[in-house]
């Protein structure tokens, strides 16, 4: 054929092709789907609050207009040919109405593609209707605000290929449902339903998923039970999202592993078990989220092989170990997050290398070391927090001017350095706090304009500083300057502009009165001057006219005389160890907290107390308040769970009015003027932990029903009037949780309570929980304290820990024997019979007491010999067998040779060393024994006599944990840590 031929062909066949599309362009949108369309535009209105989450919404109905192609309206598409709508994209635009199921939208029977997302359709259900779309391949209903139950009709969509209902809080899976969705979804490749209500969905179900799943997330789902291991197996699935399901449980594979995972996140489940080393294989992947769940084991040097990585989580979990130093080839990874993961050993200085970090987190572990000076190649870390660990040395100042670090934690370590610029400007947040830094705050900090965070606090910082210097950051919304050596002071004749504070803590900075700039402070919520030398009266300006916004605010250890009306929204008031001279303060409606111990307040608790029923802590010990307890403090509060009055003139009975349910753990009642008997209602508080009545003058017998109070662990009824024979317990495991009871200076009588002591659970055993780091009975803003008798001289104990055992009967008239059953009590730490009228041998099975430090046996009938197995108790340190009947030599080696001789004096036929009477065909008497120090002891006799603060505190474990401190306000500072982390998850949470 010629070229002209060709040619004539070529264009005839455009001329048709023309008329074609002329023809079909003339017929698209069929006029019932277009009206249909309209009509769906008008059953809505648009609310740009509907889709919050989409920036901006679009309102795409605003095209729709009748009498214009449909094919042309946004978010609209139709068939090429036929013109029918078969895609419609209607997310984010700002819908708002009901969906129903006479919505003209299931006349566009036609749908291949549907997307609702983001909108709010007012909680209406999910029309059965959707399943009549029989040709759909996609729905996406997230973000809709539709309720109720996910109607079986989903199922009959056997084309879909992608199903997104996720992020509908209100809406409820039901089994059945999804058991039907599995079943007829065979060509599913995605399915996407975080946030709805499954928790009745059998797991089981979830094994006959689509071979050709691509993804599936089922976060915050409620999911339960056992996860089909096998579907880790699926040989297409790239995304696997299983987060915020707490009652999920599962291990991962060892044997075999679908290799084509990209995104795998299994944080905040149960998934416990180890990490094998088949994950290492998964040589796609980029997302490994195993946060918040209960992994333990070592963490595999196979992870080193993960190339692709760019997030890995594996934080709060119980790994042990050290972190694999394997980061070398992880070159892509710009999060890692191994924070509250258990790990100890040395820093792995690999992570450093990793130059495209955006965010590290290896906070709350033990990590050992020294920060390596390529720390500072991390130019594009934002985030970094290595708080909380042992890490140790010099600070490298090139760390504080890292070019693009906002976030910069590295508080609670043993660092030391000064701190330094040049500065980053673009830092917002240093935390430095609990460390060992030294030097001066340098000026150079007030050119950080944009910080809103800096806490230096409890470091070895000294010099005067300048508030002034913070003076220009108008975003700083927490300043702690606490426990340093440094004098702050404030220059009020210059006129400054000052930031609005949310936080502001000066605790221990030698301030003499209060910042003058504080009367400008709107937005305070958290104020700290504790430990300062501040005298005379709380100011005006602080209290109900003022500081609109305060809810905390600590004055403890000052100098304060009087307090006024305090501000309208306050919730914890501590004003412990002042010079308070009045009747009780008035308190706002919204406390939680109140801390007013060691001042001098007069008269009575005001019966408007019983209206404040949000309180949690009262402590009001130590003062000269008198009158009648009031009745309502046993029920005016369901969440009260501190109630100390001790020390003060309280009389009249103790308040019988503890209801059922409530939470009172810690009731202290020692040192008033209560009389009468015990109220029968204190039966109720089951979650008591310490009940301490004594030194009143209570006149009942021994309460057998606190036997039944499962986590009872202290009781002291001591210097009562209390009597009668104590008896047989009732309770098949009586007083299980006892662990300090102090009976003393009553008047019981008869038989010691052979059958209580034996059931003493508490004291057979060491705890091994607590044997590494010792913890003590109580809470962040309070701390249980007890008062011990040793030797006859009596001990404050000011913090009790959960390893300190102990039993003080003495001083009662108890007969009888010592029974057989005290030597089942193997972790005892203090036993005290002294000042009975006990008869008979000491049993030699004492010396199986191996945790034994203390033991009174003085003032009793006692005969025989001491015996020579109480040698074995290489603990004793305080031994006292004075005024008894003993005969025979004094044992000698270990301890004994320790003691001195009011230990046995009142014994007139003993000898033997360390008396002066020696035994018949004695040698020459032994020279005193040098006890050797035992690193490995928890408790310390030679402190038990030490003063220590306002009083003494006795040696057992206060001389290990207090003292190896080396620093007298340790506790303070870790109640404030614990302070700061609760501010900061409240912070968090407002802004």
């Amino acid at each position: 054929m010629s070229w002209s031929g060709r040619a004539v062909q070529v264009i005839f066949c455009l001329l048709i092709l023309k008329l074609y599309c002329q023809l079909t362009v003339s017929q698209l949108c069929p006029t019932d789907e277009s009206y249909a369309l309209l009509q769906l535009k008008d059953g809505f209105k648009y609310d740009e609050s509907a889709s919050l989450d989409c920036k901006p919404p679009y309102p795409r109905l605003a095209s729709w207009k009748s009498g214009t192609d449909c094919c042309s309206w946004d978010g609209v598409t139709c068939h090429g040919v036929t013109g029918h709508v078969i895609a419609l994209d209607l997310s984010c635009s700002g819908l708002t109405g009901n969906l129903n199921s006479n919505s003209s939208l299931f006349h566009l029977s036609r749908l291949q593609r549907l997307n609702l997302a983001f909108n709010d359709f007012n909680r209406s259900s999910i029309p059965p209707e959707f399943g009549t779309f029989s040709i759909l391949t996609h729905l996406n209903l997230s973000s809709t605000w539709f309720s109720g139950q996910v109607p079986s009709e989903i199922s009959h969509l056997s084309k879909m290929i992608s199903l997104d209902l996720s992020l509908n809080e209100p809406l409820i899976l039901e089994a059945p449902a999804m058991k039907m969705i599995v079943q007829n979804l065979t060509l599913v490749r995605e399915i996407f339903l975080d946030y709805i209500n499954m928790s009745s969905v059998d797991l089981g179900s979830l094994m006959n998923l689509s071979s050709s799943l691509t993804s599936l997330s089922l976060d915050l789902c409620g999911l339960q039970g056992q996860f089909p291991e096998n579907i880790f197996n699926l040989p297409k699935l790239k995304l696997l999202s299983l987060s915020l399901n707490s009652d999920l449980h599962g291990h991962f594979p060892v044997s075999s592993w679908n290799s084509s995972l990209e995104l795998l996140k299994v944080s905040s489940t149960s998934f416990s078990g180890g990490l094998p080393d088949l994950i290492g294989n998964l040589d796609s992947i980029k997302v490994l989220d195993l946060g918040n769940c209960a992994f333990n084991g070592s963490v595999p040097a196979s992870l080193g092989n993960l190339q692709q990585l760019n997030e890995l989580d594996l934080s709060y979990n119980n790994w042990t170990g050290q972190i694999p130093d394997v980061f070398v080839n992880l070159s892509k990874l710009n999060r890692l997050s191994l924070g509250n993961g258990n790990f100890s050993g040395m820093l792995p200085s690999s992570i450093f290398d990793i130059y495209e970090l955006l965010h590290l987190d290896l906070s709350q572990n033990q990590l050992e070391g020294t920060l390596p000076d390529h720390i500072c190649g991390l130019d594009n870390v934002i985030y970094l927090d290595l708080s909380y660990n042992l890490l140790s040395g010099t600070i490298p100042s090139c760390l504080f001017g890292l070019p693009s670090l906002v976030w910069f934690q590295l508080s609670n370590n043993h660092l030391t350095g000064e701190l330094g610029g040049p500065w980053s400007k673009s830092l917002l947040e240093i935390r430095l706090e609990s460390n060992k830094i030294y030097g001066l705050i340098p000026p150079s900090i007030s050119e950080l304009v944009n910080l809103t965070d800096f806490d230096v606090s409890s470091n070895n910082l000294s010099g005067t500083v300048d508030l002034n210097l913070f003076s220009n950051m108008k975003n700083l919304w927490g300043l702690d300057l606490s426990h340093n050596s440094l004098s702050v002071v404030t220059d009020s004749s210059r006129n400054s502009t000052w930031p609005q504070f949310y936080k502001l803590a000066l605790s221990s900075c030698n301030i003499i009165e209060f910042p003058e700039f504080l009367k400008i402070q709107n937005q305070l919520n958290f104020l700290s001057l504790s430990y300062n030398r501040i005298h005379g009266e709380i100011p005006q300006w602080l209290s109900a006219k003022g500081m609109q916004s305060l809810q905390y605010l600590d004055l403890s250890h000052n100098f304060l005389t009087i307090v006024n009306e305090l501000p309208p929204s306050l919730q914890f008031l501590d004003l412990t160890s002042n010079l308070l001279q009045q009747p009780f303060p008035i308190l706002p409606q919204s406390m939680y907290i109140l801390l007013i111990a060691n001042n001098k307040l007069t008269g009575e608790i005001p019966p408007w107390i019983c209206n404040i029923s949000t309180f949690q802590i009262i402590n009001l010990s130590h003062n000269n308040l008198n009158g009648n307890i009031p009745q309502c403090l046993g029920n005016f509060s369901t969440e009260l769970s501190v109630l100390n009055l001790r020390s003060n003139s309280f009389h009249g009975t103790i308040p019988g009015s503890f209801t059922e349910g409530n939470k009172i753990r810690s009731l202290d009642l020692n040192g008033n003027e209560l009389e009468g008997s015990l109220p029968l209602s204190l039966a109720n508080c089951r979650m008591l932990e310490v009940l301490d009545l004594g030194n009143n003058y209570i006149n009942d017998i021994f309460p057998l029903w606190l036997q039944t109070l499962p986590k009872l662990q202290v009781l002291v009824l001591r210097s009562n009037r209390f009597h009668g024979s104590i008896g047989n317990p009732t309770a098949i495991s009586p007083f299980s949780s006892i662990r300090i009871i102090d009976l003393s200076h009553n008047e019981f009588i008869g038989l010691l309570p052979t059958q209580y002591i034996a059931n003493f659970q508490a004291m057979k055993k060491v705890d091994e929980e607590y044997k590494p780091t010792p913890k003590y009975i109580g809470e962040i803003y309070y701390q249980d304290s007890i008062v011990l008798t040793m030797k006859g001289t009596e001990i404050p104990m000011e913090r009790i820990l959960t390893i300190f055992t102990t039993i003080d009967l003495s001083s009662n008239r108890f007969e009888g024997q010592i029974p057989k059953e005290v030597v089942l009590l193997s972790s005892l730490l203090a036993l005290n019979i002294s000042r009975n009228r006990l008869t008979g041998q000491i049993p030699s099975s004492l010396g199986s007491l191996t945790a034994l430090e203390s033991l009174d046996l003085s003032s009793n009938g006692l005969d025989g010999g001491i015996p020579s197995e109480l040698t074995s108790l290489t603990f004793l340190a305080v031994l006292n067998l004075s005024y008894n009947q003993l005969a025979g030599p004094i044992p000698q080696g270990s301890q004994f040779v320790t003691f001195p001789s009011d230990s046995y004096v009142g014994n007139l036929r003993l000898c033997g060393f360390p008396l002066s009477v020696k035994c018949s065909g004695d040698a020459a008497q032994p020279p005193p024994f040098q006890e050797k120090e035992d690193p490995g002891r928890l408790f310390d006799w030679k402190f038990a006599m030490m003063g220590y603060g306002s009083g003494l505190v006795i040696g057992l474990s206060m001389g290990y944990i207090v003292f190896t401190t080396g620093k007298p306000q340790w506790f303070v500072r870790k109640v404030e840590i614990e302070q700061k982390k609760w501010l900061r998850r409240k912070i968090k949470k407002n802004f």
